[in-house]
């Protein structure tokens, strides 16, 4: 017997309807079938949701991480600059 091929949701159709349950504003067979999926799973995504929220706010905005990258960038950027005007002096202005 051949079934159904097994759907896949990406995260953000997650995120989506999770976030249409954890409203509360609809039944969670009204999202099902709005969403083509199956209410049970609705609630796990909700709950998973739910789960994961706390975890978001751990995580300090800005990390040291992004703040190097940044200042290693803005280096660069100062590097070539100097080159692209030392190029430019020593062709005679041409460009």
């Amino acid at each position: 017997m051949a079934g159904r091929k097994r759907r896949r949701f990406d995260a953000r159709t997650k995120a989506r309807v999770a976030l249409d349950a954890i409203r509360e504003q609809k039944t969670s067979a009204q999202i099902a079938s709005e969403h083509s999926c199956h209410s049970t799973q609705i609630t796990k995504w909700k709950r998973q949701a739910l789960e994961g929220l706390p975890g978001i706010f751990d995580q300090p905005t800005g990390s040291s991480t992004d703040d190097k990258e940044i200042g290693q960038l803005y280096e660069q950027i100062g590097r070539l600059k100097v080159e692209l005007d030392w190029v430019k002096k020593k062709s005679g202005g041409l460009t």
